[in-house]
């Protein structure tokens, strides 16, 4: 049975459960975002002072090998072209990254290992090494190839102006596959004075032309040269990755928790929660007896005033939980309500009052009916109330051994009320076959008494029934003076309804009972 809408509005809101799952959803989405461009730039970071490293080292190793090897020619005194240079030439053709080595003798050339004895102003061939310095490496395009870049190391052997000057190749090759394997760089850039040497053009620009953000920067301790790493950590490739894999959880963990929120969070929970934290209570509406118009009974009333929903209509939370099987929970729940109020209305109410509890059909099938029912007697005062439990037609139809259930309570002392009589489909039935010690009749019949020239040839046939079968009629919803004439009239034992008390708490209840007020004197 679909739940009203007075319950399922406040307390499973599809829109407030939506609108949850989204802002999770968003915040799941920039949680990740966070954190995965954190870790990714860590990890970038990472990658680039290793790559950094690891260049640093190869380059360093490179020209410190270099200078061990050119180490003899330094320091030999200086010797005819003719008895070095097959030395020379074996020297630069065993080495990869040697083009030529030219021997140095104030700022000439008098040696080569291309060209054999040549005089060459090293104005003329490398103008912007510094001969005076021990060491030098300049950047200089190739006299024979300009298009492929050379380096110059200058060693400086002795005074000023004598020494080595070794032309190097320049092979990016290395650095190119490694920074390939590292997608955030984009290049690598060689930088010696004001010349440069870039891996996206590999020619010799002037260093002004540089990108002004390099990722790393390193220098080689003893080399006046610098490597600069370009890139940025981040690329749109990763960032698109990351947007998307934020997308797909914020989506996946949104749809997560609308399921779970619609499947978990729901009435049935809820009534549960309500138990946990005190929600419900008891309300107590007076019985009035027709003969003397003072209460002789009081029917305990569960409500619901939920935190968010306020009060909670009776017959779609009580209905709910025995859909949910819930309602053997609820009972006990009020049986604990009851028994509490109980002990501070016994000082109030007159001993022997009846107590009236509406029960389910579902607990009376329940097999822990018997010993819930044995806990709230012993839980209530002693000899103070007499109870009586009201059960409708639909008990009879769902609880299979009604009869000795029926028969288990009046030996405990509790009288049966068949409640709604005359709202099912077979009521006379029951009637006959099971015995009762009150019948209720349902407010459908007495709301009708109002009318002008009522005649209820049903509701006649149902107190002449009554009162042949020795059962005791109490009269439900009775709202005015001319009603409760007429069930008295017709000689109806009890009343109940707004005419004489709403339903009370307990303070309002003791208040009550303080100035209690008298019905009509029974007429003659």
């Amino acid at each position: 049975m679909p739940l009203s809408s007075s319950l399922t509005r406040p307390l499973l809101n599809p829109r407030k459960i939506a609108c949850f799952s989204a802002t999770l959803g968003l915040l799941l989405f920039l949680a990740f975002i966070i954190i995965a461009l954190a870790v990714m730039l860590h990890r970038r970071a990472d990658n680039h002072d290793e790559m950094a490293r690891n260049t640093q080292a190869y380059v360093l190793t490179m020209l410190d090998e270099l200078k061990r090897k050119l180490l003899p020619l330094q320091t030999s005194p200086r010797p005819a072209c003719s008895a070095i240079k097959n030395d020379l030439i074996e020297r630069a053709a065993l080495d990869d990254n040697i083009q030529a080595i030219l021997m140095v003798n104030h700022n000439r050339a008098w040696c080569s290992s291309l060209a054999g004895e040549t005089q060459i102003a090293m104005r003329q061939f490398s103008p912007t090494t510094d001969t005076r310095k021990p060491l030098d490496i300049q950047l200089a395009a190739a006299p024979l190839t300009p298009d492929k870049p050379v380096l110059h190391l200058w060693l400086q052997n002795g005074e000023a102006g004598n020494g080595l000057l070794v032309t190097l190749k320049i092979n990016l090759t290395p650095w190119l596959l490694y920074t390939e394997r590292q997608h955030e760089m984009s290049g690598i850039a060689i930088v010696t004075g004001k010349r440069a040497l870039t891996s996206w053009e590999q020619r010799v620009t002037a260093t002004s032309s540089l990108p002004d953000d390099p990722s790393k920067t390193m220098t080689l301790p003893g080399y006046p040269l610098q490597l600069k790493l370009y890139g940025g950590r981040l690329n749109s490739d990763d960032i698109t990755l990351v947007l998307l894999a934020g997308l797909l959880l914020s989506l996946t963990g949104g749809f997560a928790c609308y399921a779970l929120l619609t499947l978990f969070i729901r009435p049935g929970k809820e009534i549960l929660q309500g138990i946990r934290r005190g929600e419900f209570h008891v309300e107590y509406q007076p019985v009035i007896a027709a003969a003397t118009g003072q209460a002789c009974g009081l029917e305990a009333l569960l409500r619901w005033t939920h935190p968010e929903a306020g009060a909670i209509p009776p017959d779609v939370f009580i209905r709910y939980a025995e859909n949910k099987n819930l309602i053997v929970p609820l009972t006990r729940h009020l049986f604990e309500l009851v028994a509490r109020d109980c002990h501070t209305l016994q000082h109030a109410v007159p001993a022997g009052i009846n107590l009236n509890l509406n029960l389910s059909p579902a607990h009376l099938g329940d097999k822990t009916f018997f010993q819930d029912v044995l806990a709230w007697l012993e839980a209530m005062p002693k000899d103070h109330f007499s109870y009586v439990f009201e059960i409708t037609e639909r008990t009879m139809v769902e609880t299979r051994n009604a009869q000795s259930v029926f028969d288990w309570l009046r030996g405990q002392n509790i009288r049966i009320a068949l409640d709604d009589f005359g709202t099912g489909h077979s009521a006379l039935i029951y009637l006959e076959k099971f015995r009762f010690d009150y019948l209720k009749i349902d407010r459908g019949f007495v709301k009708n008494i109002a009318r002008e020239s009522f005649s209820s040839p049903v509701l006649d046939a149902v107190l002449a029934l009554a009162k042949k079968l020795n059962l005791l009629t109490v009269a439900e919803g009775v709202e005015t003076g001319e009603q409760a004439r007429w069930l008295r009239h017709r000689g109806v034992c009890h009343f109940q309804g707004y005419l004489f008390s709403r339903p009370r708490t307990v303070t309002q209840l003791i208040d009550y009972f303080q100035h209690e007020p008298r019905s009509e004197p029974a007429a003659g």
